[in-house]
């Protein structure tokens, strides 16, 4: 019987986690309870937080989205994306998955959550939907390189994700909450979405444009001056930790932003919450279960994945304040979107690795159930 043939593996080597990663979950979850007890603590501050803002985002919130979101885009070897170029197979399954499965699930799921036809029932509908509709060009990255994902493919599902989003978010919305609802329930309040594509593209082109310039610059300036094995094993492991700072800083504005507003209402919290954690693992199990019946590796499987199941809650924040105003309920879920993404991603990351060694040899190739017998290459 002949052996399998292999593959040489090019990815990098596994390090082992270093101390801030070892422990994210629990200081990711300190973030959450530092940022919400303040928030309630201290009334004013979310004021204060909110008093300076670039483009309708909280100065800190958009500090903290750039500081988090150059290191991974820093990594990206840009080098190699051009072997992308033809998996068109990867690249249609994503975009199937993020811009037509996902938004039909999470518009059936806030339709299960909220059923009724009321002004109230609508609006917590009208914010789900918004959340589903904005996919991840963000966190995805962090998500991406915890679970030790394809960071070439992750870049240019964001960029792909990126220009679908500037595009089809504003139609997509309109089409969703201003046009389908009361073809469902004729008597539901059908609300209308006045966001533009420009608008969007603003966004992007801010919580983006900005570090993957700086990613871009990086690399091509550092790692041919100072050689690649240089920008692998020393720059880039010095700025990696600047990610999930970013990240914690972001959890605690977040969080503070809305802490009052969530802890006085629990019980619509529980009910926002339900509808996300079933989109987030419909979306991420569905994704990797399809990736691995076609064949991808565990790189493009787990980006496809994170890809699918994560959302652009900034976007979705954003929309909802300058279509509604900050004081709406569909402001007060999108809110929510991070409060249940962020564990259940955390979460998520390790079953992704789990999924690694489970379903996936050495080299990433998704292992097949193999009848008895000779073998044959």
């Amino acid at each position: 019987m002949r052996r399998p043939r292999q593959v040489p593996d090019r990815r990098r080597p596994e390090k082992k986690l270093s101390r801030l990663d070892e422990f994210l979950t629990l200081w990711i979850f300190l973030a959450m309870g530092l940022g919400l007890g303040l928030g309630y603590a201290v009334p004013e501050l979310a004021d204060a937080l909110d008093s300076v803002k670039v483009f309708d985002v909280s100065l800190p919130i958009a500090i903290g989205l750039l500081v988090m979101m150059y290191p991974p885009l820093s990594k990206v070897r840009y080098g190699e994306l051009g072997r992308l170029r033809q998996a068109k197979r990867m690249l249609s399954t994503s975009l199937i998955l993020n811009w037509a499965v996902g938004p039909v699930i999470m518009f059936a799921l806030a339709w299960l959550a909220f059923p009724g036809t009321d002004a109230v029932s609508t609006s917590f509908r009208t914010g789900l939907i918004l959340i589903g509709l904005a996919r991840c060009i963000a966190m995805v990255l962090v998500w991406n390189m915890l679970a030790k994902g394809d960071s070439e493919y992750c870049a240019v599902l964001v960029a792909l994700n990126s220009v679908f989003q500037i595009f089809m978010y504003s139609v997509l919305a309109y089409f969703f909450i201003t046009v389908l609802t009361p073809v469902i329930a004729p008597s539901a309040e059908a609300a209308v979405v006045d966001i533009t594509m420009a608008d969007i593209a603003r966004n992007v082109l801010i919580f983006l444009g900005i570090p993957f310039a700086l990613g871009v610059a990086s690399w091509y300036f550092l790692a041919r001056r100072k050689g690649r094995e240089w920008y692998d094993t020393v720059f880039a492991p010095r700025i990696s930790p600047l990610a999930l700072i970013g990240l914690l800083f972001t959890i605690v504005v977040m969080f503070a932003l809305q802490g009052e507003g969530i802890i006085s209402r629990p019980w619509e919290v529980v009910r926002v919450a339900m509808p996300l954690l079933g989109y987030f693992l419909i979306m991420f199990f569905l994704s990797f279960a399809l990736s691995h019946r076609l064949g991808f590796s565990y790189g493009q499987s787990a980006t496809q994945s994170f890809t699918a199941a994560s959302n652009n809650f900034e976007l979705a924040i954003a929309v909802a304040v300058a279509t509604f105003s900050i004081a709406s309920t569909e402001a007060f879920v999108a809110v929510i979107g991070p409060l249940m993404e962020v564990p259940v991603l955390i979460a998520l990351v390790n079953v992704s690795l789990w999924i690694k060694r489970r379903y996936y040899d050495g080299f990433g190739v998704p292992l097949r159930q193999r009848a008895p017998g000779p073998q044959k290459d």
